[in-house]
């Protein structure tokens, strides 16, 4: 097998273990996980609104689903453990999940929409645009979009300063699709750029102590000069008596 065969497949396993986990812990706030390959296994991160949730009683939880990724996906020495998300407000995967448990519970569409935008926005983020699409009013598929702050579609700007959250409410007409793209609050624009204060050159500075020491050379060579000045003097009125 080649190295791109393998690296295909490697990837390929890795968004089915995001999945697969993404539905386990689906009730704990999932928020994303990370996989690092050690020397002394895999270690794999979850990060979630509940952790406890996703730990259970005395671990019991995270031992089942470490025992189901190691027989499901042929993972050896593999390492689960559970974090907290910092800010989840912040976070597309648990604010895309929590606009569709909403629109399950029998909320508007629009409120939905409007509500979770303002809490985005209202935590620091710098952009959120969030869409709905789906059978949400009639028999006719449409698309609803909550757009509020700074947004980037396309390109590398796109993906490398957007978060991307997607879930899925299942309803009686049909499933709806829920996107939320978030701007980070640190995320910084190419065209933002900041004027550098001019510096003083070394060539102006070096020719200032220059003419610096000059001036206490000149200063020091007049001073004897006048002593000599005198002592002419001196001599001059001896002679004289």
């Amino acid at each position: 097998m080649t190295v791109v065969k393998e690296m295909l497949k490697e990837r390929v396993r890795r968004v089915q273990v995001h999945d697969h986990v993404q539905k386990r812990t689906a009730r704990a706030g999932f928020g994303g996980l990370s996989i690092q390959r050690t020397p002394l296994g895999t270690h794999v991160r979850i990060s979630a609104e509940r952790p406890g949730l996703v730990i259970g009683r005395k671990g019991s939880d995270i031992q089942r689903l470490t025992e189901e990724l190691e027989r499901k996906f042929g993972y050896e020495n593999l390492q689960v453990e559970a974090g907290e998300v910092n800010n989840f407000a912040l976070n597309p995967l648990i604010m895309a999940a929590k606009v569709a448990n909403a629109l399950e519970r029998g909320w508007n569409y629009r409120r939905a929409g409007n509500s979770m935008l303002q809490r985005i926005m209202d935590a620091g983020a710098r952009g959120c645009q969030i869409t709905i699409a789906g059978k949400l009013t009639g028999l006719r598929h449409r698309t609803e979009k909550f757009l509020s702050g700074h947004i980037k579609f396309c390109g590398e700007t796109a993906l490398e300063l957007m978060d991307v959250g997607i879930a899925q409410a299942k309803l009686k007409p049909g499933t709806i699709g829920v996107k939320v793209a978030i701007m980070k609050p640190d995320a910084r624009l190419p065209d933002e750029i900041e004027v550098a204060k001019p510096e003083i050159p070394v060539a102006e500075e070096v020719k200032e102590e220059e003419t610096e020491e000059v001036k206490e050379e000149e200063s020091s060579k007049e001073k004897p000069k006048a002593k000599e000045s005198k002592g002419e003097e001196k001599k001059e009125e001896g002679e004289k008596k």
